[in-house]
């Protein structure tokens, strides 16, 4: 799911985690997988594209997902839910087409399952970078996204950052391909050092454990998990240095790179949005907060 790494930009352009969205959902996500996984037509040359045109005669949309909370995936009921899902729901039924549909997949098949035509578009919250800029075509992100901490209750190192993560010589864990291991390796942290979990939840149970004394993911993330914990609490949210500036991350929908006319148009309902104040309103459920809200768009973050 990580980008290859090339050269220094891209190296510290590790992709967006695939955070495992727990037994149920990954079971419900296999009931559908048989449903939602059939091909699609085979895009025209149509300047532009015509898949709008196509989406809106057949009626239906089909999006990648990769089951992750909160982003995309399919809940305890077998709804398809998230943040993302729930977006899409609206801005497509907005440009004519009446319902989605998902395709499950893993995260690291999203964009190949896209350009192959197995779906419509990548409905996962998708950290929008260029590596992956060069294989796909971006709407604007509609959330940004900071990094923060799981800790032992009252953060007895005292550790904020990854710096102080390094000058401390923690014991430093994160999740596999997340973004937070290059962030780590950039403060000067040894790679081979770090554990590597599943996912959030195992990171918190390495803290509580003492396995670890930082798990390092997105804000939402921390904050969500820890929520139950007596042992462990959230550090503030903040930004990892990149390249020697504070980096923030932004996710989007991903479509592929000849249908410009589906992302314009999806572009333009989702400042609407935005404008409005709607967007927030389906994201709070999800756990998102107005800091996490964006004007960002998809050419800056595909700039680097």
């Amino acid at each position: 799911m990580a980008p290859p790494h090339g050269n220094n930009a891209e190296k510290r352009r590790i992709g967006r985690r695939a955070l495992l969205a727990g037994a149920s959902a990954l079971g419900a996500v296999g009931a559908l997988g048989a449903a939602g996984c059939s091909r699609v037509a085979t895009a025209s040359d149509t300047e532009g594209g015509e898949l709008l045109d196509r989406l809106r005669a057949q009626g239906v949309a089909r999006l990648g997902i990769a089951g992750e909370i909160p982003f995309g995936y399919i809940d305890k009921d077998g709804e398809l839910t998230g943040e993302a899902p729930e977006l899409a729901k609206v801005i497509f039924k907005r440009l004519g087409v009446d319902r989605v549909q998902a395709v499950p997949t893993e995260f690291g098949s999203l964009i190949p399952g896209l350009n192959s035509q197995q779906f419509d578009v990548v409905s996962a919250g998708m950290y929008i970078n260029p590596e992956r800029c060069e294989q796909v075509i971006f709407s604007d992100p509609d959330y940004q996204m900071l990094d923060a901490f799981i800790v032992r209750k009252g953060n007895p190192k005292n550790l904020r950052n990854y710096e102080d993560v390094v000058k401390a010589k923690a014991k430093f864990a994160t999740g596999t391909g997340y973004a937070e291991i290059q962030y780590a390796v950039d403060a000067g942290y040894k790679q081979s050092d770090i554990l590597i979990v599943p996912d959030q939840v195992a990171g918190l149970n390495a803290v509580e454990a003492g396995r670890a004394d930082v798990f390092a993911g997105t804000a939402l993330t921390a904050r969500e998990v820890v929520k139950k914990s007596r042992k462990a609490e959230a550090t503030e949210p903040f930004a990892p240095i990149v390249d020697g500036e504070k980096h923030v991350d932004g996710g989007g929908f991903a479509f592929r790179p000849n249908e410009t006319n589906l992302r314009d148009g999806f572009n333009r309902e989702l400042r609407k949005m935005k404008d409005s104040g709607e967007l927030f309103r389906i994201l709070r459920p999800f756990g998102f907060t107005e800091n996490e809200m964006t004007d960002m768009t998809a050419k800056e973050l595909c700039r680097g």
